[in-house]
């Protein structure tokens, strides 16, 4: 009750002396024409349009024709009509993260949909779309993240404040994938974005996927499939609002997105409905600009604050890699992992190849050993996989190359340390000890210190030649 009261009162306080109106004088499809209001209204403004039985539909601004206003609503558009009354909002649109939102469910307006109560309302207003830090006054990519799943901490390992996308086609183990680093990752705060999401596996991902476990440390926000490409998009927005609150408060924030092609899509139905002509397979040019302004808001805070490390899932359709909107994802973020299908039905997950995937921070945050250790595994799956089909023939002959002989001898290992089940929660620093043991080089590596990225020295233990 303290905190409803609490809400109302800040609601009252940010009431307006007036109010701005205007009229409803066109509608095709979801595009709203508003007139009455010139001057009153830009690019991304909210308004409330009055229907029938006083029913408010709320709407955004998306263009302007001829001296009037271009709108698309975040709900049906039943009972409204020409001339219905329009109200328009005074303040840009925000949410007021807090503490408290941590194992909370939201929906693409900051309100709770998980049943637990009204959520505290914070004392800052966070813009929902926000801008990054300026470029010159970010903290630069300091220290690893322990994301809990061994193919991903040794293979791709990732810095904090980096983004990365996980590339795949549907039904391959992305959300999976996802939510095996919700549960098990060492990051302060867990940020989730479902985007389009499917209604029935929201509650399953929540529930079964993520559990109270990686509930507890995670905010979780969703919208499903079936609702306006407007909520969809904003639900994007919102998830790095709320990241951004946790980093200005100096946390180390992990934050999740599923999937990024969804959103893509949502801002192509808005552009096409506002006129924009489509580009490459029907993608309007607006697209391909939201994309970085959505991706650029992850990475290191500035000094004195946390960092964002975004993962974000591609949904690439036909399983092509190349098509628009994971040929532009992939030039923006910091690395890629690539899920194959081919992988998935041999019954390996995560079924992330390797060998086609990058971290581009990688190099530097690792130790020479680290390294070393990493290039050798890697160097052993390439080799078997260009002798694949003539071993599986029968064809190669043992002892006709003592590389392909090493890489025959310790591929079902490698293949078994990339295994891991959803449960299954794999430590950092253990990783690099059980990948040398397993390929008969002792000891293994020291893991590098979280911190600065380090510049390439002398490794901490020698290898031994095998």
């Amino acid at each position: 009750m303290a905190v409803l009261i609490k809400n109302i009162a800040g609601e009252i306080d940010r009431l307006p002396d007036f109010r701005v109106s205007g009229r409803v004088t066109q509608i095709v499809g979801l595009l709203v024409q508003i007139g009455g209001i010139p001057g009153a209204l830009s690019v991304g403004d909210h308004c409330e349009i009055v229907g029938r039985n006083r029913r408010r539909v709320v709407c955004e601004v998306v263009g302007f024709k001829e001296g009037q206003a271009l709108a698309m609503p975040f709900g049906s558009l039943d009972g409204i009509g020409l001339g219905a009354h329009v109200e328009v909002a005074t303040t840009s649109p925000s949410i007021r993260p807090d503490e408290s939102w941590l194992g909370r469910v939201i929906n693409a307006f900051g309100e709770p949909v998980d049943g637990k109560g009204p959520l505290a309302g914070g004392q800052i207003s966070y813009p929902i779309h926000g801008q990054p830090p300026p470029a010159h006054t970010r903290k630069r990519v300091a220290g690893k993240i322990d994301l809990g799943v061994r193919s991903m901490n040794q293979f791709l390992t990732v810095c904090r404040g980096q983004r990365m996308g996980i590339f795949a086609g549907s039904g391959v183990g992305k959300s999976t994938l996802l939510s095996m680093m919700a549960r098990h990752t060492n990051a302060e705060v867990c940020v989730v974005g479902l985007v389009g999401e499917r209604g029935r596996e929201a509650r399953e991902f929540i529930e079964d996927h993520l559990g109270e476990e990686g509930l507890a440390h995670s905010v979780v926000i969703v919208a499903t499939s079936d609702e306006p490409p407007l909520v969809r998009r904003q639900a994007a927005y919102v998830t790095l609002s709320v990241a951004e609150f946790f980093r200005d408060r100096g946390r180390e924030v992990l934050c999740l997105m599923d999937s990024v092609t969804r959103f893509a899509m949502a801002q192509r139905e808005i552009g096409l409905s506002a006129g924009e002509p489509p580009a490459t397979k029907g993608y309007t040019p607006s697209v391909f600009a939201e994309l970085p302004r959505l991706l650029e808001r992850d990475g290191p805070g500035m000094e004195g604050q946390g960092s964002i490390t975004g993962l974000f899932t591609v949904l690439v359709e036909g399983d092509d890699h190349n098509e628009p909107v994971a040929d532009s994802v992939r030039g923006i973020l910091d690395g890629h992992v690539v899920l194959e299908r081919a992988i998935a039905e041999r019954g390996r997950y995560p079924a992330i190849n390797v060998l086609r995937s990058i971290s581009r921070t990688m190099p530097a945050c690792n130790t020479d050993v680290e390294n070393a250790l990493v290039a050798r595994a890697r160097r052993m799956l390439a080799t078997y996989e260009n002798m694949a089909e003539l071993i599986r023939l029968g064809a190669y002959r043992r002892g006709s190359d003592p590389e392909v002989d090493e890489a025959i001898r310790y591929y079902s290992r490698i293949e078994g340390f990339l295994g891991q089940a959803i449960a299954d929660k794999a430590v950092l620093s253990e990783g690099y000890t059980q990948l040398a043991q397993l390929l008969d080089m002792g000891g293994g590596a020291q893991p590098a210190q979280a911190g600065p990225t380090r510049a390439r020295g002398r490794p901490h233990l020698a290898l031994p030649r095998t």
